[in-house]
């Protein structure tokens, strides 16, 4: 498993963002629509999220032997949890996005419970620009503000 994490100190992010890449997972759990449904609900609530709405979930590419598979996407009350499940390959491409933080080995181990993978590579970022006022609020930094000006 790789992960990276490269943290600036003099900023608060504005989000955080989790992309998991699963391989070797069973052609039964990624094309089971009960199990990724599951999987989703277990997720938003173990990683302290709240759903909005139900989950989009639809079977997509099928004229690609490779890429055929489910795609879900669930939206948070703080952004979103998409997913793309290649089940004729064994593989899962898994993004957990959201500005509220949230636990990546927590997030993790729900989605190698429901998906069995032989190898997960796991990279956790932060996103935004962003940085603590004085009240250790965040805000926009200047650059950003400057930008949307434009």
């Amino acid at each position: 498993m790789t992960s990276h994490n490269q943290v600036n100190s003099t900023q608060a992010p504005w989000g955080q963002h989790l992309v998991l890449d699963f391989n070797g997972c069973s052609k039964e759990l990624l094309s089971n629509k009960e199990n990724i449904l599951n999987w989703s609900k277990e997720l938003v609530e173990a990683i302290d999220m709240v759903a909005y709405g139900e989950p989009i979930i639809e079977h997509f590419a099928t004229h690609s032997h490779e890429a055929a598979g489910y795609t879900l996407l669930q939206m948070i009350e703080t952004s979103n949890i998409a997913a793309h499940f290649a089940e004729n390959i064994g593989q899962a491409y898994i993004d957990v996005f959201s500005c509220k933080a949230f636990d990546v080995e927590v997030a993790l181990e729900v989605c190698k419970k429901y998906f069995n993978p032989a190898k997960v590579n796991m990279h956790s970022m932060d996103r935004g620009f962003h940085k603590n006022d004085q009240a250790g609020e965040r805000n926009f930094s200047k650059e950003v503000q400057n930008e949307q000006a434009a």
